[in-house]
C-alpha cells in the first residue's frame, strides 16, 4: 500500500522542494532585475539626466501593459489553458527580451543613436492616455527613460505572468501538503534578490572606479538568462509528474469568460484582492526609492579610499555573510533537534549583527537597506508552517498592516530627527527596515494560500491573474506618484541626497491604514460566511 502511494514526484518531499527551488530561483533573478536601478537612482540623475518624475514614470511602466492592455488577464487564461510549465518558460523568455531592451536603453551605445533621436522626437503625446493622465511617457522625458520604459513594460508582462505561474505551480505540487510553508519559502528565497540587487547593482555601476549604469543592467540580463534555464529544467520535471499522474496540462473543459463570474461574485476574493493592492503598493514602490530616502535622511561619511571598507573585497565578504544569515535562519525552521535549531538560529543572528556592522562601516545606504528581506527569510517559513497547522491567515494580514503603518511613519518622522547622529540614525534605519521586511513576509504566508479556499480549482490561475492585475494598478500608480510628489514638495532641489521624503511616506502609511481596515472587515466576513481563512491548510 505504501509503495502504491509513493509513486509520483509529488509524493517525494525532495522532488517537491526541488521543483519549488527551480521556480524560486527564477523569481529570485526576476526580483533582482525588477529593482536593478533602484539603488542607483542618484546615478541615473547624474549619468542620464533622469529626475524623480522620469525615474518614477519609468519604474511604474513595468506594469503598464498588465494594467491597461489587460495582459495579466490574458496571462491567467493562458495559464489555465496551457498549464504551468508552458507558461513558466514563456514568462522567462518574455522577461529576458524586456531585460535586453532596457539594458540597451541605458547603455552608451544608445546615446547619439538614431533610436535616441526617434524617442526624443516621438511618444511625447499619446492620445486618450494623455487626456486620462495615465500615459507612460510625457513631453520632455529623456529618450533613454522612454526606451527603458518600453523594455520594462515587456519585462513586466513576463514577470507578473511568472508570479501567477509560480503560485499555481506551488498549488499543483503542494496542495494538501505544506502549501503555506512552500509559498512562504519561495517568497523568502525570491526576496533575497532585493538584498542582492542593493549590494551588487551599485557595485557593478562603480566597478573599476568608472561609473557605468549599463553594467548593472547587464548583470541583471545575465541573471534573466539563468532564470530561463531554471524554467526549462522545471518544464521537464513537471511533464514527468503529469505522465505519472495521468493529469493533462491542457484543460478538457476549455476556459470560458463566464467562469470569471465565480471569482468576481466572491466578496472574500475582492477583500483579499484589495488587501493585496494596498499592501504591495506600500512596499514595492517604496523599494524603488528606499535607498535614496536613506541617503537623504542618514548622515553618511564615505570611508577612506584606501581602506578595506571602500574596497571591492568588502562587497563579497558582506554578501557571503548575508547568505549565512539567510541560510542558517531558514534552515533552523526545519531542525527537529533543539540544539541544531537554536545553534543555527544563533549563527544567523550573529551573522546578522556582523552584516549590520559592516553596513555601518561602509557608510552605504544601499547596504543598509539590503537587510530588508533578511528577517523575512527567517520568519516566513515559521509563519507559513503556522498557517498550515494553526490557521489565522486573516489575523496575520491585520498584524502586517499595523507593522506597515508603524514603519512608514517611523521613516517619515523619527528617522529625520536623527539626522546628524550617525550611529542613532543607522540603528533606527536598521530596526525599521527589518520590521518592515518581517511585516511583508506575512502576505505570502497568509494571503496567497488563502486563494484556493475562495475559488474553484479550475479558475485558480485566472483568480491569481485578477489579483495580480488589481495589484498592478497600484504598482503602476504609486512609483509615478512618489516621483511627482517628491518633485512638487522639493522645488529647486538638484542634489538627489537632499530630498524631503515626508509627504510620500505619509501617503504610503495611509495605504497601510486602509489595508488595516479591510483586514478587519475580512475577518468579519470570514466569520460570517465560513470562508475558512482562519482555518489551517493541513487538516489533522
Amino acid at each position: 500500500m505504501t509503495q502504491a502511494i509513493q509513486k509520483t514526484l509529488r509524493d517525494s518531499a525532495a522532488m517537491r522542494w526541488t521543483a519549488l527551488l527551480l521556480l524560486a530561483l527564477a523569481m529570485f533573478c526576476s526580483y533582482i532585475f525588477m529593482d536593478i536601478l533602484s539603488p542607483i537612482k542618484d546615478l541615473m540623475l547624474s549619468e542620464r539626466g533622469w529626475d524623480s518624475t522620469a525615474f518614477g514614470t519609468m519604474q511604474g511602466s513595468e506594469v503598464f501593459l498588465n494594467v491597461f492592455a489587460f495582459f495579466l488577464i490574458f496571462a491567467g487564461i493562458i495559464l489555465d489553458k496551457m498549464g504551468v510549465r508552458f507558461t513558466a518558460v514563456l514568462s522567462a523568455a518574455v522577461m529576458l527580451v524586456g531585460a535586453i531592451v532596457k539594458w540597451y536603453a541605458v547603455s552608451d551605445a544608445f546615446i547619439g543613436s538614431s533610436l535616441e533621436t526617434w524617442f526624443t522626437n516621438n511618444l511625447n503625446y499619446i492620445p486618450v492616455f494623455d487626456e486620462l493622465g495615465v500615459s507612460p511617457f510625457y513631453e520632455g522625458m529623456p529618450a533613454s527613460a522612454k526606451f527603458a520604459a518600453c523594455g520594462f513594460m515587456i519585462f513586466g508582462c513576463g514577470c507578473e505572468m511568472a508570479g501567477i505561474t509560480v503560485s499555481r505551480g506551488i498549488v499543483k505540487w503542494f496542495k494538501g501538503r505544506e502549501m503555506a510553508l512552500a509559498m512562504g519559502s519561495e517568497m523568502a528565497l525570491a526576496r533575497l534578490g532585493v538584498a542582492t540587487v542593493m549590494i551588487f547593482s551599485p557595485f557593478f555601476a562603480r566597478l573599476g572606479g568608472v561609473v557605468s549604469v549599463s553594467r548593472s543592467v547587464a548583470f541583471g540580463v545575465v541573471l534573466m538568462c539563468i532564470a530561463l534555464i531554471m524554467t526549462i529544467v522545471y518544464f521537464f520535471m513537471d511533464r514527468k509528474l503529469d505522465s505519472q499522474t495521468g493529469e493533462a496540462e491542457e484543460k478538457d473543459d476549455p476556459f470560458k469568460i463566464s467562469d470569471l463570474g465565480q471569482i468576481l461574485t466572491s466578496s472574500g476574493f475582492w477583500l483579499v484582492a484589495l488587501l493585496c493592492v494596498l499592501y504591495y503598493s506600500a512596499i514595492f514602490p517604496f523599494q524603488k526609492y528606499a535607498v535614496n530616502m536613506l541617503q537623504c535622511n542618514l548622515t553618511l561619511t564615505a570611508p577612506a579610499a584606501d581602506s578595506f571598507w571602500a574596497s571591492q573585497s568588502v562587497t563579497y565578504v558582506q554578501y557571503v555573510i548575508m547568505l549565512i544569515v539567510a541560510a542558517a535562519g531558514f534552515a533552523s525552521n526545519f531542525q527537529k533537534k533543539a540544539s541544531s535549531k537554536y545553534g543555527l538560529l544563533g549563527l544567523s543572528i550573529a551573522a546578522l549583527v556582523a552584516y549590520c556592522y559592516m553596513g555601518y562601516m561602509r557608510q552605504s545606504a544601499e547596504t543598509v537597506f539590503a537587510v530588508f528581506p533578511l528577517l523575512a527569510v527567517l520568519i516566513t517559513p515559521i509563519l507559513g508552517s503556522y498557517v498550515d497547522h494553526k490557521g489565522k491567515a486573516a489575523s496575520m494580514l491585520v498584524l502586517g498592516s499595523v507593522l506597515l503603518i508603524a514603519c512608514h511613519l517611523t521613516f517619515a518622522f523619527v528617522l529625520p530627527a536623527f539626522k546628524g547622529n550617525a550611529i542613532g540614525g543607522i540603528c533606527v534605519a536598521y530596526l525599521t527596515i527589518l520590521v518592515l521586511g518581517a511585516s511583508f513576509s506575512l502576505v505570502p504566508a497568509s494571503l496567497w494560500p488563502s486563494v484556493p479556499k475562495l475559488v474553484d480549482a479550475k479558475v485558480i490561475g485566472s483568480a491569481y491573474a485578477l489579483i495580480f492585475w488589481i495589484q498592478n494598478i497600484g504598482l503602476w500608480l504609486f512609483p509615478l506618484l512618489i516621483g511627482k510628489v517628491l518633485d512638487k514638495t522639493n522645488p529647486g532641489v538638484t542634489d538627489p541626497t537632499q530630498y524631503n521624503y515626508t509627504a510620500p511616506l505619509v501617503m504610503l502609511a495611509c495605504l497601510g491604514v486602509a489595508a488595516l481596515l479591510l483586514g478587519l472587515v475580512l475577518k468579519v466576513v470570514d466569520r460570517k460566511k465560513g470562508l475558512g481563512l482562519e482555518e489551517p491548510n493541513i487538516k489533522e
